[in-house]
């Protein structure tokens, strides 16, 4: 199941001017990923570069290798006891330049979620609404969060 597709349309920036993302399927690092690179830009992107081997531009979903099932119950039938959790990631990859005559290093924005072992099939509805809220916050403050990045001013 892909989980992108192409292309993405980017979030307010200031700078940017209805900035898309086409995306190529990629190699992920592991066989629990599934990555893509940004190999085109539209909008008005001044100064991006898309994904190259020396600058790159990527995008990796990451599910856990094995998922994890809920922990024991407690004696008094309603507690767990050392439940686990599954993760799952979102990890961006740019390329960024910290000086004009310097190669490129990498900048990582990583979205972690981690869900109690359990919870996916007792209460899926505040699972989605919990997504959904975070996605909509990052939405919505894009442009104050890449303000926050460049001036660490919040």
């Amino acid at each position: 199941m892909a989980l992108l597709t192409s292309p993405v349309t980017g979030q307010t920036q200031t700078g940017l001017t209805s900035p898309t993302y086409t995306l190529t399927a990629d190699s992920a690092p592991d066989s629990n990923g599934q990555q893509y690179a940004v190999t085109a830009l539209g909008g008005t992107q001044t100064g991006v570069v898309a994904h190259s081997n020396s600058s790159p531009f990527t995008l990796t979903y990451w599910k856990p290798k094995f998922v994890r099932l809920k922990g024991r119950v407690g004696a008094n039938g309603y507690s767990l006891i050392n439940n686990p959790v599954n993760s799952y990631k979102l990890v961006t990859r740019k390329g960024v330049s910290p000086l004009t005559t310097a190669p490129s290093e990498i900048m990582t924005v990583t979205t972690t979620i981690t869900v109690p072992a359990g919870a996916e099939g007792n209460d899926p509805l505040s699972i989605r609404a919990a997504l959904s809220a975070h996605f909509g916050a990052l939405d919505q403050s894009s442009s104050a969060v890449g303000t926050l990045a460049i001036s660490g001013v919040m």
